[in-house]
């Protein structure tokens, strides 16, 4: 049976609140579904939010105006993701593509056509020029923003692949799957460079820390593992969760990681010793974290 992922986000009585950069600034939802993700372009003028219902739009951050409707999915669009340099956005959608989306102008610039299965996530590499996306068809691919051509395909999980995310270095990949395990490969060849296996359930993901000497992985057997990318010998088993980790992140120094989890905390862990330091209680319903 294959696990459909569910990640409403940001949608609350027909507006969204956006505090970060002005804390009275209001934008209005005209999203007419559940909206999935929401993120900043990395200048900061821009918002795009992706929704349930099949479309992902641009916000104007100053303004709150809506800037362009990105209109061509067939189904929920999961995931929506700026370029680095902000001229671009992929989205990712259950109707099986990733489309490339200029965001001046809102024009559809490729349809990244070739999984057969749920897209649920795609994500640009460091220097904008390849886009990894992450299918219920078991497999990540790699494709070259410029022509949308495909120059991948990372066969080798067993089942859905939830997550895939380029190394900072930009040659690496690695995947989470349902199959219990993450997978570490090498952009240039699509090789297999390590299987990270030891989770005795479904792995919801798996990030680089920014120096890109380690991964985190997080699972729904109720821990977080640190990895050597180098060797992709387990390092810490971080244990303490009594429910599924929904996902799992280095700080920006990569001393620490952050774990989510469905019991309701977030837990802190120091990345050289695996020790826990802060457990962060308070909330009174499940976290559900991209």
């Amino acid at each position: 049976m294959r696990t459909w992922i569910f990640l409403p986000f940001l949608f609350m009585f027909g507006y969204v609140a956006f505090a970060q950069q002005q804390p009275n600034l209001m934008l209005p939802v005209g999203h007419t579904g559940i909206v999935y993700s929401a993120q900043f372009s990395p200048d900061g003028k821009y918002i795009i939010s992706s929704s349930y219902d099949r479309t992902a739009r641009i916000w104007d951050v100053a303004s709150g105006k809506m800037l362009h409707n990105l209109v061509g999915h067939l189904s929920n669009v999961t995931t929506a993701q700026f370029s680095p340099d902000g001229k671009y956005i992929v989205s990712s959608s259950y109707d099986g593509t990733a489309k490339i989306w200029e965001i001046s102008t809102g024009k559809l610039l490729q349809d990244l056509k070739g999984h057969n299965w749920f897209v649920y996530s795609a994500h640009f590499s460091p220097d904008g020029k390849n886009i990894v996306t992450a299918s219920g068809d078991n497999s990540a691919k790699i494709w070259e923003v410029s022509s949308g051509k495909l120059l991948q395909d990372l066969k080798g999980h067993n089942w859905s692949v939830y997550s895939a995310h380029f190394s900072p270095d930009g040659k690496n990949i690695v995947t989470a799957s349902s199959d219990n395990s993450a997978k570490i490969w090498e952009v240039a060849s699509g090789k297999l460079l390590h299987n990270l296996t030891g989770h005795t359930a479904d792995v919801s993901s798996a990030h680089f820390s920014p120096a890109g000497k380690y991964i985190v992985s997080a699972s729904r057997d109720r821990t977080a593992r640190i990895w050597e990318v180098s060797t992709g010998k387990l390092l810490k088993d971080l244990k303490g969760h009594t429910d599924e980790v929904t996902s799992a992140h280095f700080s920006p120094d990569g001393k620490y990681i952050v774990s989510a989890s469905r019991d309701r905390t977030a837990r802190i862990w120091e990345v050289s010793s695996g020790k826990l330091l802060q457990d962060l209680k308070g909330h009174t319903s499940v976290k559900l974290i991209m």
